[in-house]
């Protein structure tokens, strides 16, 4: 039998090893609304740890993902009734120090868990047990699944009809969710086209299949697609936005499918958008018949357990890289504590990352976790 902490009728803190859980954190929080991630986001010193109720998990965080539309809920375009103040930050990883009575049906204290839910960029976050995903350990590389490879994943399930000898062009390809559309494209046997900024970047996609990159620094797209692909391709997935839209577009193949899963050069903008020629876009689809399809991860929950359930076995049989960015290669070195979420926003911003950007926050000696 094993001991239950119950933190839904106590405020007496304990950690499972007898190391005090303290009673203020460090949390960011999203203190006017801006497009520019430093001016919207404050660094909180002395933020009361949250306790769970009854069904709930408080996890201490030690590794948070970094996520293009961080900057898109900082200048609150989900959802335009929220007011400032609020949490920011939408995964972590970490392991449970305290939970509700309910919720140690399920958990127990020391357990390293993984979830998706807003405000993670935090010390401690509280967690509904129904929402945790129970983890072997507590490593990096299941960070990189919980939004980007979701959303590969179920993208390319639910819209992307693959199948063999089909040609995909993934934009970003080398970012956080690119490298997962690029390696499950090629699972499905297809023929894998992928675009990057640098020739570091297009060997990490050869390393992981990509059949052609295309570095698009050096090289023209649209031009590399018309000679190379003059078919055109069957399927696009799409993160970028103006202008390399406006390319995936015309590259598209009779009865071809682009899938948008984001437009980040447009994120920093007021607007939030960079303009597409959209005035020619019926006549583009209608002369292809061919289909746009928007992909955003909240509407497919219902499938979401299963999905990641399925991408964890992958990555455990070591059928899927999982590649992590803490940004040694930055300026400033690695993303190490709260501090270092401004720098990593910047630095996925200026297109520098290779893999997944994650932020590591460390933790006192004091601390037996």
């Amino acid at each position: 039998s094993r001991p239950i902490l119950d933190m839904s009728y106590s405020r007496h803190f304990l950690d499972f090893q007898g190391s005090s859980i303290p009673s203020s954190m460090k949390k960011l929080v999203v203190t006017k609304l801006s497009q520019n991630f430093r001016e919207a986001v404050t660094l909180q010193q002395d933020s009361p740890v949250p306790l769970p109720g009854d069904g709930d998990l408080l996890v201490r965080n030690r590794f948070v993902g970094i996520n293009a539309s961080d900057i898109n809920y900082s200048a609150g375009r989900y959802d335009a009734s929220v007011k400032p103040p609020f949490d920011i930050g939408f995964e972590g990883v970490g392991e449970v120090v305290a939970l509700g009575l309910s919720a140690s049906a399920d958990y127990t204290v020391g357990q390293a868990v993984a979830y998706v839910k807003a405000g993670s960029f935090a010390e401690y976050t509280v967690v509904p047990a129904r929402q945790a995903v129970p983890l072997p350990s507590v490593k990096p590389e299941f960070l990189t699944l919980m939004v980007s490879g979701a959303t590969a994943y179920l993208s390319l399930k639910e819209l992307g009809d693959l199948s063999e000898g089909k040609k995909v062009l993934v934009t970003a390809a080398a970012g956080g969710t690119g490298q997962f559309a690029v390696q499950l494209a090629k699972k499905a046997k297809c023929h894998v086209i992928g675009t990057c900024s640098s020739d570091e970047k297009g060997g990490f996609l050869k390393s992981i299949g990509c059949d052609r990159t295309i570095n698009y620094k050096t090289e023209n797209v649209e031009s590399v697609l018309r000679k190379d692909y003059p078919e055109g391709v069957d399927v696009v997935y799409e993160s970028v936005g103006g202008k390399m839209f406006d390319s995936a577009l015309n590259a598209l193949a009779i009865k071809g499918r682009l899938i948008v899963i984001g437009f980040i050069a447009g994120y920093q903008n007021p607007t939030g958008l960079q303009p597409i020629k959209a005035d020619l876009l019926p006549v583009k689809l209608l002369k292809k018949s061919a289909s746009i399809r928007g992909f955003f991860l909240n509407h497919y929950l219902s499938d979401y357990k299963v999905a990641l359930q399925h991408l964890l076995k992958m990555y455990e049989r070591g059928d899927l890289v999982c590649e992590v960015d803490f940004g040694d290669m930055s300026p400033e070195g690695k993303f190490t504590g709260l501090e270092s979420v401004f720098r990593a926003v910047d630095y996925m911003y200026m297109g520098k990352n290779i893999g997944k950007i994650v932020v590591e926050l460390p933790h006192s000696v004091s601390s037996k976790l």
